[in-house]
Formats: structure tokens, C-alpha cells, sequence
């Protein structure tokens, strides 16, 4: 599979592309002469907010299109606190018109013509959703309203009233990002450089260590596959990093090693899916890993088709996290005493011990395997990353103690990472499961040592 061409080419000879361009100078010179345009051209959120609310009430198509292009344009002038005063005025003045709503509520009752009907439907529509349709007119404006979400995300953390805006915005962006509309590409390094360091700075698994590193990932017994938006043609929207070998994988290290053995893929039997990154924060909440890992599992299977087993080697990030918590006394956990009782003792200066006590994988592995197949939050499992593999159809299959010694995952899990496979025949019934009945599917012997605490040391 080819990388598509993304050198820009096509956008500058496409006419549909020349129409638009001609449009937004048309549009920018009978902005420039109104009266006062240049002196009312906002810089704030004050001025900016205005002219959101006439974006969304003009009629000009050009002036529009540059108008757009202005808002676009101020916004990404604007300072944190800035940003903060903007999207506060948005969730106050562009949301649900109350008195228009009730008003065609009442039209209803009184009648269910279709123009009362059509006048309901626009009432029930937030202004801010045809501010951002119109805001995405204007070319390379997705991935700029894209990034304008994820700041939303951050200040939400702050003021929790902005949530509403951003519920409105994400279902544009669920829409706008449909499946349908991404391609599927295999990145090799032959691939444009200005696509290949978007790899290195959206890593945030396995945090690539620069070109060497990368080059390494893509030698021949790597794959590197990305989803890409037609409007976002030079960046992409998630990658999954794929290792094929002779066996199943057990740790991080050796798979991310510069020197490694490099294997003859034809020779390879497994093929491990060890990072997968979403790489922009204002796409949150938009879910395409599941449809990316069932893809990309296909196109390997055609491509080699000798492959007999299709795993992970994923982290656990919240395990440390509900560990710490448990010690503390923060959280239930469904453990017998004793065993919490214990793990004090074991498990209190770890980070001191990790190399030299023995006994510490023999108390993480287990308690990791317990957390993964009996800490749920309601129905299904409490770690997040578990969550994904197993609603997607994986089974659980090993849980490995020492596997990821880095800084970062020892923070994740202390160093514990574990397998979900993937076996084609049994993923929609898995799937299906899941949601059903919230039935975990693990392996025989990582259910026997989730519910065998002798193994905890006394």
C-alpha cells in the first residue's frame, strides 16, 4: 500500500479549490470596504464574539467565506485567558435560542404543518453549530477547528459550564470525522518527511527517540499504519505501530531496540500491536482504534498471510494508580484483607526494590491480573485500555511482570503490560459478549492467577 500524494499539488490544481480561493479574495475585498472594517477587525473576545454572531446571520456567500476566515484567524491570536473569556461567551449567547424554542413548541401544538415542524427543527439547533459548519467552509479549517477543541477541552477542566459547547462541537466533529471518510495508509520511509515527524511528536506510548529511532520502526519487520482525513490530507488522525516476529512478545524493550535482530517477515508468525497513539486532543471522545486495528489485522493477513496470531502488548494505566489507592485506603478493592494487609509490605518502597527483590513480580502479576478481570466500573473493567481491546473483541491472554522498565511505565503499571490476541473467528461473538452481559474474555491461566492469592508471598 502506497502513502498517498500529500505534496499539496492536488489542492492547488483542484477547481473546486480555485473557485473557493477566488471566493475568499472576493470576499476579502468587500470586507476591506466597509466602513470601519479595519479598525472593527477583532483582536479580543469581545470582537471576536461579535462577529461569530454575524457569521451566523450573513448571507453573503464571499464576504462570508472571508469573514470566517477572519474569526479563524483572530482566534488563534488569542491568550489562554483569552480563550477562556471566548468559549464562555459562546456558551452563553450560541447555544439553544429558550424563547424561540418555546415559541415554535407552541407553533406545534397548535399545528404540525411542515413549515411549523421545519421552524421546531431550526429552534432546537444551538447557534454555535452553524457558526461552526460556516467556520468549516473555509479551506483547512477541520484541523484548525480541531485544535480550537482541544483548548475547549482544556479550559472545560476549569469551567465545567462550557461542557454543553463542547458536547455541540464534538457532534459535529463525529460527523465531519465519520469512517467512511478516513483512508487507511501504510507509512514506510519513503514516506514525506514532513508526515514521518508528525510520527515522532505524536508518539504517547513509546515515545519515539528521533529519526534513528523511527527509521528503526520502519525497517522491514515493522509496519507503521495511519488513518488520514481527506481534509486533513498531511496529518494524521491515529497510527498503530505493528512488530512482526517468530513468537509472541513479553516486553517493550527489545521490540523499540535499535539493534535488534531484524526478522525476515516471511518467516514471522505473530504480529504484535504495540502502540497506538490518537494524535490530537480535540478529537477526544471520536473513536476509530477499533476499526483500525480490525483493519490493519486484514490487510496483514492478505499481505502475509502465513500470520497465525494477531496480539497486543499494551500497557495498564491505571493499575498503579488503583494500587496506590487501595494502600491508602482511598478505594474498595474486591481483595481479601490479608492480601492488602501484604501489600504494604511488599509493595511500599517497590520503586527502591524493583531490580533486586524477586518477590515483586510474584505480587504484581497476580494483583494486575485481578484488576483487569474483577475491578469494574459498573459492568466492564475499570482500566481504560482494557476497556478498548476487550469491547473491541481481544481476549486477555498474559499478563507479563517487568515488561516496560521505563520511567513512564513504571509510573503506568509498574512495568506491567500484558497480551490481548485478536482471533478473527471469535472477535464478534467476544464483542457481542462484552456488551451483553459485560463477560470479560481471558485466558485459562491469567483467570487462575487472578483468583489465586497464594501466589502473594505471606
Amino acid at each position: 500500500m502506497e502513502p498517498a500524494k500529500t505534496d499539496g499539488k492536488w489542492h492547488r490544481d483542484n477547481p473546486l479549490s480555485r473557485i473557493v480561493s477566488a471566493a475568499l479574495a472576493t470576499g476579502r475585498a468587500i470586507l476591506r470596504k466597509r466602513a470601519g472594517w479595519e479598525d472593527m477587525a477583532p483582536t479580543g473576545p469581545v470582537g471576536l464574539l461579535q462577529s461569530c454572531a454575524d457569521l451566523v446571520e450573513h448571507r453573503g456567500e464571499a464576504s462570508g467565506l472571508a469573514l470566517a476566515e477572519h474569526i479563524l484567524d483572530a482566534y488563534e491570536t488569542l491568550r489562554p485567558e483569552e480563550q477562556l473569556s471566548f468559549f464562555q461567551g459562546l456558551a452563553a449567547d450560541f447555544l439553544i435560542d429558550n424563547q424561540r424554542l418555546s415559541q415554535a413548541i407552541a407553533d406545534c401544538q397548535a399545528s404540525l404543518a411542515p413549515d411549523q415542524l421545519d421552524d421546531l427543527r431550526r429552534a432546537l439547533e444551538p447557534r454555535c453549530n452553524r457558526l461552526f459548519r460556516r467556520l468549516n467552509q473555509v479551506p483547512g479549517a477541520t484541523g484548525r477547528l480541531v485544535k480550537l477543541r482541544g483548548d475547549l477541552i482544556k479550559h472545560e477542566q476549569h469551567d465545567p459550564a462550557l461542557k454543553v459547547l463542547d458536547d455541540d462541537l464534538r457532534r459535529l466533529l463525529l460527523i465531519w470525522f465519520n469512517l467512511g471518510f478516513l483512508t487507511l495508509r501504510r507509512i514506510s520511509w519513503d514516506s514525506s518527511a514532513s508526515i514521518l515527524e508528525k510520527f515522532i511528536a505524536y508518539e504517547a506510548v513509546h515515545e519515539i527517540q528521533g529519526w534513528a529511532d523511527l527509521r528503526s520502526r520502519l525497517k522491514e519487520d515493522r509496519r507503521l499504519f495511519a488513518y488520514f482525513h481527506p481534509a486533513m490530507p498531511d496529518d494524521p488522525i491515529i497510527f498503530v505501530e505493528v512488530a512482526l516476529s517468530r513468537g509472541s512478545n513479553s516486553a517493550i524493550g527489545p521490540l523499540v531496540d535499535l539493534e535488534r535482530r531484524v526478522d525476515n517477515p516471511e518467516a514471522c508468525d505473530t504480529a504484535t500491536f504495540y502502540s497506538i497513539s490518537n494524535c490530537h486532543p480535540g478529537l477526544r471522545g471520536i473513536y476509530f482504534g477499533n476499526f483500525l486495528i480490525k483493519q490493519v489485522a486484514a490487510d496483514l493477513r492478505d499481505e502475509l498471510p502465513h500470520l497465525k496470531r494477531f496480539e497486543t502488548l499494551s500497557p495498564v494505566p491505571g493499575f498503579r494508580p488503583w494500587l496506590t489507592a487501595v494502600m491508602a485506603g482511598g478505594t474498595s478493592a474486591n481483595l481479601p484483607e490479608q492480601v492488602v494487609e501484604r501489600l504494604h509490605t511488599y509493595l511500599e518502597d517497590i520503586d527502591n526494590e524493583f531490580d533486586s527483590n524477586p518477590l515483586v513480580q510474584d505480587v504484581l502479576r497476580p494483583l494486575c491480573a485481578h484488576y483487569l478481570t474483577q475491578e469494574r466500573k459498573g459492568r466492564f473493567p475499570v482500566d481504560p485500555v482494557a476497556r478498548f481491546h476487550l469491547s473491541n473483541g481481544a481476549m486477555l491472554d498474559r499478563v507479563h511482570g517487568a515488561a516496560d522498565t521505563s520511567e513512564a511505565g513504571l509510573a503506568r503499571s509498574y512495568g506491567v503490560m500484558v497480551n490481548y490476541v485478536y482471533e478473527p473467528d471469535e472477535i464478534e461473538h467476544r464483542h457481542e459478549a462484552y456488551f451483553a452481559e459485560g463477560k470479560i474474555a481471558t485466558s485459562k491461566a491469567v483467570m487462575a492467577m487472578a483468583q489465586d492469592f497464594t501466589s502473594i508471598p505471606s
